[in-house]
């Protein structure tokens, strides 16, 4: 059992932030290069401003802004939508939100190749300035977020560059694992790129312990267990543009990303229940194969009276083949009682085109339709050591358990209007009206074929009260897409006791309105963030694990349980320390609380959201030395203690884990290479799951018959990191 204490209350995780506040009022700012507000209330940050930071990429600049945390969150609060959701990059299609970064003020036609992830590759060197964006425009690409981050790059009939990063990751198991990163970006008169190569190392190796109870508190069993994972993915990205004409521009991407992920799991068990104690040895032969492509590109087009028109189109696909095999000692001269191989190809296919036009001097209007066609296949075949029945090559010599095969397609249109209308200097209101119309088919062991549409209605609210403090309001119709996966039977990586789980073709998507208030104040002379963001969710047809036993066997899948809701608060503050004397010392922290209820399917009671656990903290300094060429600073992520379960059938589990920690030291040296110095996880961060099981029924009919407590760690790890530009 885990002997370390939880006695750490809440105050003490809150204490960073309570500090920040209240210290905030004596802050006196900064000297030289100050950003600017402009009536739009977007703060600009000139290259000027980083300079004294000397940054290697855009990712560093960023580093350097107080309050670049609530710019960079997906949306405005952290209570997102349930499997399949309509935010984020599991989205099918592209949608208004999305990711917050733009590059030139224009949104990089990629789903995995899109702005935030070209901000390690783009150098420093190459931007003219940053632009947070605090307002609405019909002259946006995207929308949802709270703050948009807009890279503006460098104009030049003639410029270029090359990046470059080395390193080398020591982990606690001795483990040596090199990585490189190479790009190029650059422009020649009307053409533009930026082209990217990288491999950087996932190696894990991972200790635990498991230990079983009885109902009755009797030792059951001690499981001891590692898991190596050794991962090299290989990723090629481009970007390129080319402007025919002050009124016409073009862009292509691509990316291409491999992986094959050997693992190998090892497990001893002692069984305490027989006499004497007994051991079995298993081990588990994984082998992940995955691979990715992506091509996308976009044009637009400028009219004579500013009005604008934009399409675009995005093409992937992802494949992953994975095969587990079970033996009892080891691989070489063990018994393989279980195979179990599953493959999926997920591919899609967008496009997308809208029309921006001015109706008024402060109102204006862009309205546009997208298409995507999205196609899962998959299959599933399991085959266990059994006493009787026909044996399968097919199946590693075992007798086939299920062997399953599907594919689900959906075709789905979005009709999208989006009015701005500048009510005066310091209001905006944008309104939103999305059409949501979709066919959902499903062939293999199942055939179906529903249709569904929605109407999403959206209002934001903005009101610059003071060029320092703004005040936004969102209401908001959310409609979560279903999870491709849910529909079919598929495998559950994270229990090694459940070889497969079932789909549900009967799957409705979740839904809520959502209600947002966020405030924001920012401290003069670039001294400090503060944003505080309420929010409450009305929620319908939640997703959670549902009974769909047969006569034969209990078992569950994600299904819809009824209504709920959500509802809590963000409280972030991002501090420079010049009351201190000390400007370049930059403070940030972040408190979120949440809670929620639902109905419990099989005990019939309220209960949290699965998963949702009480909230999370985050907090932590960097220290820019510029006289010395020397900067460095710590980092915490956590979560708050207890709630955090999983209800599914037969059993309950309940998930803690310790903070995340990450040091660096980052020295301007020889050559003008910068060398980078991190550390992560040196208190061997520790993660642990409870589980209660339950025989004879359900976890509202049975009887609870064992506790499981399994907590591992993947240990410390160093990484040695150099960096240059030419």
């Amino acid at each position: 059992m885990r002997s370390r204490s939880k006695s750490m209350g809440v105050s003490r995780r809150i204490a960073p932030t309570y500090l920040l506040l209240t210290v905030m009022h004596a802050n006196q700012g900064l000297a030289q290069d100050a950003p600017s507000t402009g009536e739009d209330s977007t703060v600009t940050y000139p290259a000027a401003y980083f300079e004294r930071y000397e940054p290697f990429s855009v990712a560093d600049m960023l580093d350097r802004i107080p309050g670049i945390n609530v710019a960079r969150q997906q949306g405005p609060t952290s209570g997102g939508p349930g499997p399949g959701g309509s935010q984020g990059s599991d989205r099918r299609g592209l949608g208004l939100g999305g990711d917050q970064v733009l590059i030139n003020s224009r949104r990089i036609a990629g789903k995995e190749n899109e702005g935030n992830s070209q901000l390690s590759r783009i150098p420093a060197n190459q931007v003219e300035r940053i632009e947070i964006i605090r307002g609405t425009s019909v002259d946006l690409d995207v929308r949802g977020g709270t703050q948009i981050i807009n890279i503006v790059l460098l104009e030049a009939e003639s410029r270029s560059s090359i990046a470059y990063e080395v390193n080398l990751d020591h982990h606690h198991d001795g483990e040596l694992k090199p990585g490189a990163k190479l790009s190029l970006s650059g422009q020649q008169g009307a053409f533009d790129y930026l082209l990217s190569a990288e491999s950087e190392p996932r190696w894990e190796y991972r200790v635990g312990n498991e230990v079983s109870l009885l109902a009755d508190g009797s030792l059951n069993e001690i499981i001891r267990y590692n898991k190596t994972r050794d991962a090299q993915p290989l990723v090629v990205s481009t970007n390129l543009g080319y402007q025919f004409a002050t009124s016409d521009i073009i862009h292509f991407n691509a990316q291409y990303e491999n992986s094959d992920t050997p693992q190998r799991d090892n497990r001893a068990i002692f069984d305490y229940q027989s006499t004497p104690t007994s051991l079995a040895l298993e081990s588990d032969d994984i082998n992940l194969d995955a691979n990715f492509w992506e091509i996308g590109g976009d044009y637009e087009h400028t009219l004579s009276n500013g009005n604008r028109w934009k399409s675009l189109f995005i093409v992937n696909r992802r494949e992953s083949d994975r095969l587990r095999n079970r033996f009892l000692a080891n691989p070489t001269d063990g018994t393989n009682d279980l195979f179990l191989s599953s493959f999926s190809r997920y591919q899609e296919r967008i496009l997308r085109s809208s029309y921006s036009m001015n109706l008024v001097s402060n109102q204006d209007l862009e309205f546009g339709l997208e298409r995507a066609q999205t196609i899962l296949d998959s299959t599933l075949k399991l085959g266990l050591l059994t006493a009787t029945g026909p044996v399968s090559k097919a199946f590693g010599g075992l007798t086939p358990i299920t062997n399953s095969d599907a594919t689900v397609e959906e075709i789905r249109y979005e009709a999208f209007a989006i009015h701005n209308w500048q009510i005066n200097g310091r209001m905006s209101l944008e309104s939103t009206l999305i059409f949501e119309e979709s066919e959902i088919k499903q062939s293999g062991d199942v055939s179906k074929k529903r249709k569904f549409d929605f109407v999403r209605p959206k209002l934001d609210y903005r009101f610059d009260i003071t060029p320092s403090l703004q005040l936004r309001a969102t209401v908001e119709k959310d409609v979560a897409q279903l999870s491709f996966n849910d529909f079919t039977a598929n495998t559950n990586e994270m229990d090694d006791d459940q070889n497969s789980i079932a789909g549900n073709p009967d799957l409705r998507q979740e839904q809520s309105w959502r209600y947002d208030l966020n405030l924001e104040y920012r401290f003069r002379d670039d001294g400090g963030v503060i944003n505080t963001n309420v929010f409450y969710h009305d929620l319908e047809d939640v997703i959670d694990k549902v009974d769909v036993s047969t006569p034969t066997a209990l078992q569950s899948a994600n299904g819809n349980i009824g209504d709920g809701e959500r509802y809590g608060m963000n409280l972030d503050g991002s501090l420079r320390l010049s009351m201190f004397d000390l400007p370049q010392v930059l403070v940030t922290s972040r408190v979120a609380v949440e809670d929620g209820n639902v109905t419990d399917p099989f005990r019939g009671y309220d209960r949290r959201l699965r998963r949702q656990g009480r909230g999370s903290y985050r907090y932590g300094f960097r220290h820019d030395m510029i006289s010395r060429d020397i900067n460095y600073g710590i980092n915490v992520n956590g979560s708050f203690y207890g709630d955090t379960l999983v209800y599914d059938i037969d059993k309950i589990e309940s998930y803690d884990g310790d903070d995340f920690i990450m040091a660096f030291l980052e020295i301007k040296g020889w050559g003008g290479l910068t060398y980078r110095l991190e550390v992560t996880s040196v208190h061997e961060q520790e993660r642990c799951r409870i589980r209660e099981r339950y025989v004879g029924g359900t976890i509202a009919t049975g009887v609870m018959n064992e506790i499981e407590e399994s907590c591992s760690h993947s240990g410390e790890k160093y990484a040695i990191k150099i960096r240059g530009t030419f």
